[in-house]
């Protein structure tokens, strides 16, 4: 299992590769998986070819890890740390902020275990809380349910990304075998 923020982050670029530029790919040029906007809005102003392996890290380490708050996370568990960044990379932090949300509060037989909490895609004490207290009360097993529902959930949005819009098509094989994965915890 991956253990520091390090190696998350240097198995991300691993998967993401090298420059890209798909006409199909809504996000434009890429280079080690970061869009030419994200670089952009993080200070990179270069041609994306020249983007280093180390300007790509940073921007994952600061914008998709550090700031949607999957370090909290990791202090709890760091396998789900890890799938919420992941999935975060591919679609957004504030979607895996919200699946890790909505699989606690439907995983909490109705309040019994602990409080709903808000689904408003904002990783903090009450995301994290719920989730302690929910491993708290189903120990290895809690945490592999809810690495099936996260992984059950990315995979629903790719399908419903590539019906949406047929040049998805393109991407869903790959989204699905490299992305969905069996739980790790």
């Amino acid at each position: 299992m991956i253990q520091s923020i390090d190696s998350i982050l240097a198995a991300t670029v691993a998967t993401e590769g090298g420059y890209v530029n798909n006409p199909n790919d809504k996000g434009g040029e890429t280079n080690f998986g970061v869009t030419v906007a994200v670089a952009r809005a993080n200070g990179f102003a270069g041609d994306m070819k020249t983007m280093t392996k180390a300007q790509a890290l940073e921007i994952y380490r600061s914008i998709y890890f550090i700031k949607p708050g999957w370090g909290f996370v990791m202090s709890v568990s760091v396998g789900i740390a890890t799938e919420c960044y992941d999935t975060g990379v591919n679609m957004g932090p504030k979607v895996a902020a919200v699946f890790l949300q909505r699989t606690l509060n439907v995983l909490n037989r109705q309040g019994k275990d602990y409080a709903d909490i808000k689904v408003d895609g904002a990783v903090g004490p009450a995301t994290t809380n719920a989730l302690r207290a929910l491993i708290a009360k189903r120990g290895h097993d809690g945490e592999s349910v809810v690495l099936k529902a996260l992984n059950c959930l990315q995979g629903a949005r790719y399908i419903e990304l590539a019906e949406g819009r047929q040049a998805n098509e393109d991407f869903c094989y790959g989204w699905l075998s490299n992305r969905v994965e069996l739980p790790r915890a």
